[in-house]
């Protein structure tokens, strides 16, 4: 389980090693292009919070940490449907993302 920390105001988003690796190509291709978007998840149990959602913008500070010291493998059929997702509704779902 590795983690996502963006902008450093809240606690890390806990995500999965194997979508991190894909969120990281997704992200970085956005932002890359100078291309916000919005990204929602459901924080950890233990929050009060419902939904969470953040704007995701080039010059904010973003950190992956990855658990597993290997690269994890990159389905480009599963990235090429998180990036149709996130296009279509210009906003990158993390409890939604499609497999």
């Amino acid at each position: 389980m590795g983690t996502l920390e963006y902008n450093s105001s809240r606690p890390a988003i806990n995500v999965e090693d194997e979508t991190l690796a894909h969120l990281k190509v997704v992200i970085g291709t956005k932002l890359r292009r100078h291309e916000s978007f919005m990204m929602t998840w459901l924080p950890d149990q233990r929050s009060a919070a419902g939904r969470l959602t953040i704007w995701m913008h080039p010059s904010i500070p973003l950190i992956m940490e990855f658990d597993d010291p290997k690269m994890a493998p990159i389905d480009p059929k599963r990235l090429e449907r998180m990036m149709e997702h996130l296009n279509a509704r210009g906003e990158l779902v993390l409890d939604q993302i499609p497999r």
